[in-house]
C-alpha cells in the first residue's frame, strides 16, 4: 500500500474539505505517518475516516475529529500540552509538530511501551509518555497551556480543568450518554472556565470516563 498517497488523500478528502484550514494543523497531520501507530494487521485501514478499534475498549481517534480539536485548541509553538488517553501515540506525534513539549498520559502499561517505541522510531524527542489514571490528569507537570482528550468523556472533571494555566485551553468530545458527543472548548480565565460547543462527533469513551458521581464540571 502507498501510505504516502493515502495520507495525502486523507488531507485532501477528509481534512480540507471539512473546513479545517489551520495550516499548522494540516501540516502536522501531513507529516506524521499514521500507519506507524497502527497494529500491523490493521495498517491497510490507517487512513480511513473513522476510529480504529484496537480491542479492549481502546481505539485511535478518527483523523477529522482530532483535526477539529487541534484547530480549536490554537496551539502555539511554545505551548506545553497534556494529551490524555492516546493509546498508540498517534495524536501525541501530531501534537509534537505543533507544541514545544507534550506529556502523553496513558493508563495501560502495554500501550505506554508501544507508543514510546513508535515515537522513538520517528525520533520524536519533545514528548514524554507517562502512566497513570486518565481521569486524574497529570498534575505533576501542570500547569498546561493545552489539554487534549484523545477520546470521548462523559464530562470534563474540574480537577483536570484546574491543571490549565491562565488562558489555557482544553478540548474534548463530551458525550453525556446520548450516543453523539459534542466537541467542546474550555478556556481558563482566573478561577473560572468559559465553555463553548464546537461540533458533533461520535467517538468512543476513554477508560474511566463513563458517567458517574463526582464529575462536577
Amino acid at each position: 500500500m502507498n501510505f504516502a498517497a493515502a495520507r495525502a488523500n486523507m488531507i485532501e478528502s477528509q481534512i480540507r474539505t471539512n473546513r479545517v484550514i489551520d495550516p499548522a494543523v494540516v501540516g502536522a497531520l501531513a507529516r506524521v505517518p499514521r500507519e506507524t501507530f497502527v497494529p500491523k494487521p490493521m495498517r491497510g485501514f490507517a487512513y480511513v475516516d473513522e476510529d480504529l478499534d484496537l480491542g479492549g475498549g481502546r481505539f485511535i481517534i478518527e483523523p477529522l475529529a482530532l483535526a477539529r480539536l487541534l484547530e480549536a485548541a490554537m496551539i502555539a509553538p511554545t505551548d506545553v500540552v497534556l494529551n490524555i488517553g492516546d493509546a498508540t501515540g498517534y495524536s501525541t506525534a501530531v501534537l509534537s509538530k505543533l507544541a514545544q513539549t507534550v506529556v502523553s498520559l496513558e493508563c495501560d502499561g502495554e500501550w505506554v511501551g508501544k507508543s514510546t517505541a513508535a515515537l522513538n522510531e520517528l525520533a520524536i524527542d519533545n514528548v514524554a509518555v507517562v502512566q497513570g489514571a486518565l481521569d486524574q490528569g497529570y498534575p505533576a507537570q501542570a500547569p498546561y497551556d493545552v489539554i487534549l482528550f484523545s477520546g470521548a468523556v462523559s464530562e470534563v472533571p474540574a480537577s483536570i480543568c484546574r491543571q490549565l494555566s491562565e488562558g489555557g485551553r482544553l478540548v474534548a468530545i463530551v458525550d453525556g450518554g446520548r450516543g453523539v458527543g459534542r466537541g467542546v472548548l474550555v478556556v481558563r480565565v482566573g478561577d473560572t472556565w468559559g465553555r463553548r460547543q464546537l461540533f458533533d462527533a461520535r467517538i468512543p469513551l476513554l477508560p474511566g470516563f463513563a458517567a458517574k458521581v463526582g464529575f462536577v464540571f
